[in-house]
């Protein structure tokens, strides 16, 4: 099936790719080095975690993140960004489950360190596509499935190999075989970096007025983690209702792959839908994260977890008996301040257990180049992990 994969996706990059190649824009390679794009990116954030049956925790950390990106010479470009995280005050909790240090305290996993955040090399040279290799940032749809983790100091990328093509009008093809994904935790620990054998194919068509579908196939061979591995096949709708509504429908159909040690298949459903009522945006959805009769839920490893099932992460596995969650969103602004509240209803997909509910708030405002993020997130669980509660300010500016 993979080869067959492979096949097909070699077949549709190259077949609507051609066309003449692209005009030089830089006249020597000195000149597309000079004209680069460089910035520099500064996140200071502190964070308080109150995790029941567990001492609490907090951080102040700062991110600085310089990116370069190179002009273009005969279609070839660089990319090159670097991470440090710090922690500004004692780090005195753990930055990972694994972690030796500060056992018994909550987790708060940005880890202090300095990394190569992404570093490839891209080509324009075929028409419409542009290809990809080495460490790169990978998002797709809405990264419910394939994500960066943004929220997290450390973020999460891929060493890949990549295709992205646009040459058929309003369709995005893309194409990565990924062999190594660095995750949050930081190359330093042994769970930081997955090694893989994965390819990830995501067909996007917005021609019509209605709105976009996607279709997809995920087919993760996780070499670390083998009760990662999974083949996923699915398709998304992102509809609109003229000016004001909007909604989103989506299914997939997931099952065991390579060295996983469990058999077992899964489904996901998802369903939301949003208004504007005059400045005020409200939302409300269904997602199902199936079990497999109590054998195995729905995983989806490489999401950015955090956007989903509520801040306080208590989720980010998911149990073997699934999640549903029921949501309610409303979001506005008011004096130049943006604010946001989400309300979730958890549950299992098999065994009616009710996991329990939770509360997101966040307001966010912009002073020149300096975004002011507040959020709050408290999670009441019912026969599911336990109460927790987290805090966050954050000042992110780029320049």
């Amino acid at each position: 099936m993979k080869q067959r994969l492979i096949g097909l996706t070699g077949a549709l990059g190259l077949a609507s790719s051609l066309g003449a190649f692209a005009n030089t824009e830089a006249a020597s390679v000195k000149e597309a080095l000079v004209d680069a794009d460089i910035k520099l990116n500064l996140r200071l954030r502190y964070e308080d975690v109150s995790w029941d049956g567990l001492e609490d925790s907090d951080a102040l950390t700062l991110r600085t993140r310089l990116s370069y990106t190179s002009g273009d010479y005969e279609g070839f470009g660089v990319m090159l960004e670097m991470d440090d995280v710090q922690a500004i005050t004692d780090a005195d909790y753990r930055t990972a489950p694994n972690d030796p240090m500060n056992p018994g305290t909550a987790v708060i996993p940005d880890p202090e360190g300095t990394e190569v955040n992404q570093a490839y090399l891209s080509y324009r040279g075929f028409g419409s596509s542009t290809l990809k290799y080495g460490r790169q940032r990978i998002l797709l749809d809405n990264q419910r499935f394939v994500g960066g983790v943004g929220w997290r100091q450390n973020e999460q990328t891929y060493d890949s190999f990549s295709l992205t093509n646009t040459a058929l009008d309003n369709t995005t093809v893309f194409y990565a075989y990924l062999y190594n994904v660095n995750r949050i935790f930081g190359e330093d620990n042994p769970i930081g970096d997955h090694k893989h054998e994965s390819h990830l194919l995501n067909l996007n068509y917005a021609g019509w007025q209605a709105g976009s579908l996607s279709a997809y196939a995920y087919l993760l061979d996780n070499q670390s983690a083998a009760a990662l591995s999974s083949d996923t096949y699915g398709a998304r709708w992102a509809g609109k209702i003229g000016e004001s509504a909007t909604y989103t429908l989506e299914y997939a159909r997931q099952s065991d792959a390579a060295d996983n040690p469990v058999s077992y298949d899964a489904d996901y459903l998802l369903a939301e839908a949003g208004m504007a009522l005059g400045p005020i945006n409200v939302g409300a959805g269904y997602e199902l994260l199936g079990s497999d009769e109590g054998k195995a839920g729905f995983t989806t490893s490489l999401a950015t977890l955090h956007k989903f099932q509520g801040w306080t992460d208590r989720f980010l596995t998911t149990p073997a008996a699934g999640v549903e969650d029921i949501y309610l969103s409303a979001a506005g602004a008011l004096a130049g301040v943006k604010l946001f509240a989400a309300y979730h209803q958890l549950a299992s997909d098999y065994g009616s257990v009710d996991y329990g509910q939770e509360l997101d708030v966040s307001a966010a405002k912009a002073f020149g180049p300096v975004t002011v993020l507040v959020k709050y997130a408290d999670y009441q669980a019912d026969d599911f992990g336990s109460d927790t509660q987290k805090f966050w300010v954050m000042l992110n500016a780029t320049f």
